[in-house]
């Protein structure tokens, strides 16, 4: 377990990758606490919507004791703005860098020696005529089904 302010050996695009990742991720909890707020008021628990309604002080003791409710965003509302907010700059900051466009190099790289691989094992399995005319159809077949939300089964 990482303690706060221990360096972690990182690269800075990876910071930056994982920060986009790790704020999307911030992004879609807050959201739910955010419809969970909306779902109070669709099942009739509240009269006020707690989006913009709520306690916004209370103080034990003293003259002034008690609870405040007035009109203000909810903190959870306010922390989903501001993370989406945070979000958009670490994508752009992401955009800048590069970094998507060198996955997808990465990536295009890859696809090539996959089927440089492919095209050296079916070299040397030394296929008949009729087995080649096979390969067209039955490797891209093969290679989509990796892909598939199912994995192919």
């Amino acid at each position: 377990m990482a303690t706060y302010g221990v360096p972690v050996e990182t690269t800075a695009t990876q910071a930056l990758l994982d920060e986009v990742q790790r704020t999307a991720g911030h992004v879609a909890w807050l959201g739910d606490r955010v419809r969970e707020l909306d779902y109070e008021v669709a099942a009739g628990e509240n009269v006020e919507h707690p989006l913009v309604w709520g306690v916004t002080r209370r103080k034990i003791g003293g003259d002034d004791a008690g609870i405040t409710e007035e009109a203000a965003a909810s903190v959870w509302l306010k922390l989903y703005q501001q993370e989406r907010a945070h979000l958009v700059r670490v994508a752009e900051a992401a955009i800048r860098a590069g970094i998507e466009e060198r996955r997808i190099k990465l990536a295009e790289s890859q696809g090539m020696l996959i089927a440089l691989a492919i095209r050296q094992i079916l070299g040397d399995l030394h296929l008949t005529a009729e087995q080649q005319a096979l390969v067209p159809v039955v490797v891209p077949r093969r290679l989509r089904e990796l892909t598939a939300p199912d994995g192919g089964a």
